[in-house]
């Protein structure tokens, strides 16, 4: 398809086309009616978090962040992007601090450069905590770590310029801005028409309607990973360039001309994460530990547990640096670039399985929501907690699981036939295909045994 062609048929399932969603999105009420929803229930959890009861079972800011919210988030961002980054409390903290108190300084450029080694480095040491800490499980473990994420936000604001913070420091940031790579929702400009612009509004912004806050020009863009679909660059955009389509899922990894090591490092990563997820919430895993313990001569389960989580997320980095060696004998690049083009095809895994993790909180413990909230209340209610029995929650995520693996499969051999043709697709994707089948089965095998509860 040329691109004339590939442009108009982009324009005709153009969204913006639909006037009153248009005058919406360029209207004042969004993101921020939305946002002002985002907060009040965010001051509900710190509240709760904080000062509410100390056991996860009776907190409401236990259950509606961590089996409502967090559960909630991948599907977010497979059918909508980083829409949730729009309304963030945090970003609305961020703006707030930075309108009164902001030097917006320019981002350094050691955060620009090694922004995503941080987000990594944070987001596997926040997991590990949770495990060792039990963060998830205590209300004030959660409260604190919100109030640390706070304090952070805060004091990048008031240093630098437009939302720094959600761009190059945000660990859930960059967890969404890789989910939302495989989403079903893109926003993009016409290259042809931003041409012919000289105000570049949409990434400089008016007087009316700011820049854009994560730092992207909408003609340059060929990823969802760092646009938070705030709607700026529609209200701004003097020109009418932005289209907000749909598209077919995982399509973006298929097309991308940049790969990023660090991105690919974080998406391997998170397989050994989410596969640590799951076995720490079987009913064996104690007697699992003890047997690690032993095994290994040691007297602590914290580090007996720190020894399988290290194990657990090198081993999948080993495994498709394997794989990289062996496709590249057909290729020719170098380890490092053909390891950052392929890391990403795991991503379909890595949602799906997150999605089918947290698919048993929510639905199995889903009714805590309902009963802790009315406890703000003084009203305490007792009762079962899942809204369909274990036997269906599993048939849901076995569907999850095999969904996305076979979305990697599909997406390891595109990028393959897209990078180096028709001809040697196969050969080149064949060790991934054979790294990322293996991922799935163990994903799969994983949601055969039930899983603990949060609440």
């Amino acid at each position: 398809m040329n691109q004339s062609v590939k442009a108009k048929s982009l324009q005709n399932r153009n969204l913006l086309k639909i006037k009153p969603l248009k005058w919406f999105l360029q209207s004042s009420l969004y993101p921020r009616i939305f946002q002002w929803a985002a907060v009040l229930v965010f001051a509900v959890i710190m509240v709760e978090t904080l000062a509410g009861p100390t056991s996860a079972h009776d907190n409401f800011g236990t259950a509606a962040t961590w089996v409502l919210w967090w559960p909630l988030l991948p599907l977010f961002f497979f059918l909508f992007g980083r829409f949730w980054c729009a309304v963030c409390p945090f970003a609305w903290v961020s703006d707030l601090t930075q309108k009164f108190f902001g030097a917006k300084r320019k981002v350094p450029n050691f955060l620009r450069k090694y922004g995503l080694w941080i987000i990594d480095i944070a987001f596997i040491f926040i997991t590990w905590s949770d495990h060792v800490w039990g963060i998830v499980e205590s209300p004030r473990g959660s409260g604190t770590l919100l109030l640390l994420i706070l304090g952070g936000v805060m004091v990048t604001a008031m240093l630098f310029e437009r939302r720094t913070w959600c761009r190059y420091l945000c660990f859930l940031g960059s967890l969404s801005g890789n989910y939302s790579r495989a989403g079903m929702l893109e926003l993009r400009a016409d290259k042809d028409t931003c041409k012919t612009c000289t105000t570049r509004d949409c990434f400089k912004g008016n007087t009316k309607t700011p820049g854009c806050p994560m730092f992207e020009f909408p003609m340059a863009m060929e990823t969802n990973a760092n646009c938070n679909l705030c709607g700026n660059c529609i209200k701004s955009c003097p020109h009418d360039s932005i289209r907000l389509t749909p598209r077919k899922p995982t399509s973006e990894f298929w097309s991308m001309t940049r790969a990023h090591f660090e991105e690919s490092f974080l998406a391997i990563v998170i397989v050994g994460i989410v596969f640590v997820q799951n076995i720490t919430m079987l009913d064996f895993y104690p007697s699992f530990l003890v047997w690690v313990e032993r095994t290994l001569g040691i007297a602590n389960q914290d580090i007996a547990f720190t020894i399988l989580f290290i194990f657990a997320m090198t081993t999948p980095v080993l495994l498709l640096f394997a794989a990289t060696a062996i496709s590249r004998r057909f290729t020719g690049e170098t380890l490092r670039n053909a390891f950052a083009r392929f890391g990403y095809a795991v991503i379909p895994l890595d949602l799906a399985s997150h999605m089918a993790h947290n698919l048993f909180h929510l639905l199995a413990e889903g009714k805590s929501i309902y009963y802790t909230f009315m406890g703000l209340f003084g009203t305490h209610l007792e009762g079962p907690t899942n809204f369909i029995s274990d036997p269906t929650i599993q048939i849901m995520q076995y569907f999850l699981v095999i969904a996305g693996t076979l979305g990697s499969l599909y997406t390891a051999y595109r990028i393959a036939k897209k990078n180096y043709g028709v001809g040697k697709a196969l050969s080149v994707s064949m060790p991934y295909l054979v790294v990322i089948l293996l991922f799935g089965i163990l994903n799969f095998l994983t949601f055969t045994v039930r899983m603990g509860m949060r609440m």
